[in-house]
């Protein structure tokens, strides 16, 4: 059996270096708005192991998915839904704050970002007023505060519990009426956050959700699942292209940049996954039947491949902090579709892994020169199985 502890390739130190992983992009193909429908955006696909090397791969748009993937095929898909992360608040002396929140750790007590952080020590308060909504922009128009009520129902309040070494952020404990929590709050304090490199966005707040998003506390979308319209979904259901969900709450891990020269030592920040057992019982199913799995973002990836790591898939809820990159040994996902994704992330590491470092470049090359738009609300990449290398069992 050929050693896959390390990557098989003649650059392994490029591989493993952060600098390996750089690319430079036109600004003007960095997408602000999602495509209008969501699945007329343009889908570039990797169908051979030559695609990337000897060939180029095939240009698509997204709505043609059901006609490139098999009856049997399974489609993984990550249902969390963006929760309004994003707080603007102040000190008490009036000094503005911007707060993301990152993850629940306890009831009403939250990991976040502060910006700008340095000032805010233990016993630190933060003061956020509550947007101008109406009862239309909100879901629960109990929580909208009345013109009426006196001013302490429109401000929110928070105390810095202390100082979390692994992120650089602040443990947040915030002051929420009994009977509600945090997360209901949100809608009239909070806003969802758009990444930072977009910046002239018209997009509302549904258009960075997924069609089938259910579960909350992501603080950024799944963006390989923009691309799906109910519509699309009823199709591959009729083409007997089946749908199991999982559910990985983006967080930091996930969009933050390596910052290490060496991969190999970069840590990821835990993310919080559920893998059913439904979902795994399918999977199981699938591959007995000779179909395939299609993890519909890395995210997906992270979740079944953290749920394997035993050797074997199970279901599981917890926390999985699992970094791929070129030389890991694959245990569950066959093919992906995936957007476009930024220079030195743990994202592109993650598709290097699948089909290798210098094959994706030559590809984003190619994405490049075709004009598709690139990251969040960009187009995708489909990397079908029959593109990937299989030796005794194992991907290298």
């Amino acid at each position: 059996m050929k050693d896959t502890s390390r990557p098989q390739t003649k650059d392994f130190e490029l591989d493993c270096s952060v600098a390996g992983y750089d690319y430079e992009l036109p600004p003007e193909l960095i997408a602000q708005n999602p495509a209008v429908p969501r699945d007329s955006s343009r889908l570039l696909v990797i169908n051979s192991l030559n695609t990337g090397t000897e060939t180029a791969p095939l240009h698509h748009i997204f709505h043609d998915l059901p006609a490139l993937l098999r009856s049997g095929d399974l489609l993984v898909m990550n249902n969390t839904r963006v929760i309004p992360a994003r707080l603007y608040g102040h000190k008490s002396t009036g000094a503005k704050i911007q707060v993301l929140l990152l993850e629940e750790r306890q009831h009403n007590c939250w990991l976040a970002l502060v910006k700008p952080g340095k000032s805010f020590k233990q016993g630190a308060k933060i003061v956020f007023e509550a947007r101008q909504l109406g009862i239309k922009d909100c879901k629960d128009s109990s929580l909208v505060p009345s013109i009426q009520s006196p001013v302490s129902s429109t401000q929110l309040t928070a105390t810095v519990l202390e100082t979390d070494a692994a992120t650089g952020g602040r443990l947040l404990q915030f002051d929420v009426p009994e009977g509600k929590s945090l997360v209901q709050l949100l809608e009239v304090f909070g806003e969802v956050p758009l990444p930072p490199y977009i910046t002239a966005s018209e997009a509302a707040d549904e258009q960075y959700q997924t069609v089938y998003a259910k579960q909350p506390g992501a603080i950024a979308a799944p963006t390989a699942g923009l691309h799906f319209t109910p519509e699309l979904l009823q199709k591959l259901g009729d083409r007997n292209i089946n749908q199991a969900f999982v559910t990985l709450h983006v967080g930091v891990g996930t969009f933050r940049p390596v910052e290490v020269e060496d991969v190999t030592t970069h840590q990821m920040h835990e993310e919080w996954i559920e893998v059913p057992a439904a979902t795994v019982e399918q999977i199981r199913a699938t591959k007995a039947a000779g179909g395939r799995v299609i993890a519909v973002g890395t995210t997906v990836v992270r979740a079944l491949e953290g749920a394997a790591q035993s050797g074997n898939l199970q279901p599981f809820c917890g926390k999985t902090d699992l970094f791929i990159y070129p030389g890991y040994q694959w245990q569950v996902v066959d093919g992906l579709i995936t957007n476009f994704h930024l220079p030195r992330s743990s994202l592109l590491m993650l598709v290097s892994a699948l089909i290798g470092r210098q094959r994706l470049f030559n590809i984003y090359n190619e994405a490049i020169a075709s004009g598709y738009r690139f990251y969040s609300f960009g187009d995708a990449m489909l990397i079908l199985p029959s593109s990937v290398a299989v030796e005794s069992g194992e991907r290298y």
